[in-house]
């Protein structure tokens, strides 16, 4: 069974060399002087019909190689776009861990920020003091109401409506 052959193609122009040159010159002097000299292309020497088909084709490698590659650049994808998801999840649960933005999805997504403890919190209060409105609303420190205070053990409800008689 004969096995299939991909090419692979470059989208880069690349400069000529020398090389090049020289090597399509003597392609296309071979040409003239077969034309002028009546010679087919079959009286052609091997050598130089050789010569003109590497010139006229691009690199070519087996299928199997080809379909190995992309599953390889296929994996590597994939995996990139789960770090990208996890680096996502991780600065926007260190964002609500400041609990200074009622939404942490308020904040874009900076990868810089991750390393840096002290830049994100200074990030967040950045956009704290540009927008108010995206602040936390949740009450913070000793608002009087909830748990109990040292004062509160030591009132006495029936010592207070005995001296109020």
């Amino acid at each position: 069974m004969k096995e299939k052959i991909m090419t692979e193609q470059n989208d880069e122009i690349q400069p000529l060399t020398e090389a090049d040159v020289d090597e399509a010159e003597g392609v296309a002097d071979r040409q003239t002087l077969s034309a002028e000299e009546g010679v087919t292309p079959d009286d052609t020497p091997d050598d130089q019909s050789a010569d003109a088909t590497e010139i006229d084709e691009p690199d070519t490698f087996p299928r199997s190689v080809v379909e190995k590659l992309r599953k390889e650049n296929a994996g590597y994808r994939e995996k990139a776009r789960k770090a990208e998801t996890y680096a996502r999840e991780l600065f926007y649960a260190r964002v609500a861990a400041t609990g200074r933005l009622a939404d942490a999805d308020d904040l874009p997504f900076d990868a810089a920020l991750l390393d840096d403890h002290d830049a994100l919190t200074a990030a967040v209060d950045a956009l704290v003091a540009r927008k108010p409105h995206l602040a936390s609303r949740t009450p913070r420190g000793d608002v009087g109401a909830g748990a109990l205070s040292e004062d509160a053990a030591t009132v006495d409800l029936a010592g207070i409506l005995r001296s109020r008689v």
